[in-house]
């Protein structure tokens, strides 16, 4: 059988399961600024929430949970786990859309070098044509 829980494990436990409920709800308003294509104040977000996780990672260390608190835990992980898939997800579709759209820049830069140089040069017309003949 284990040992009863201290008043100072379990505000240790309170302190680690309310960080992780911190956690969901940035991670809940990130999927939803992904949702909504806030890509700037997404990426802006996203330094707030990974220094809250090493936080965490850093209080998990010390915190023993008794079973309740373990369960918890788990529930708010799995919810967490959950946005961030869905987050990466609109993230590499993102990624993918800019791929795509510095492609077609590079393309038409590439034809504008090519071509620029023709369109500077003077056409003759055939009044010049028959002048020089």
């Amino acid at each position: 059988m284990s040992a009863p829980i201290s008043a100072r494990d379990k505000n240790a436990q309170y302190t680690l399961l309310t960080n992780y409920e911190t956690l969901l709800s940035r991670v809940e308003h990130m999927h939803e600024l992904a949702n909504g294509e806030q890509w700037a104040e997404l990426i802006d977000q996203r330094t707030s929430y990974v220094m809250l996780v090493d936080q965490l990672r850093e209080l998990d260390t010390t915190v023993v949970l008794d079973a309740a608190a373990q369960q918890r835990k788990a529930e708010l992980l799995e919810r967490i786990l959950e946005h961030d898939v869905e987050i990466r997800r609109r993230l590499v579709a993102r990624r993918d859309e800019l791929g795509k759209l510095i492609g077609v820049s590079q393309r038409q830069r590439d034809l504008h070098r090519a071509y620029a140089p023709q369109q500077g040069a003077p056409v003759a017309d055939d009044a010049d044509s028959t002048r020089s003949s």
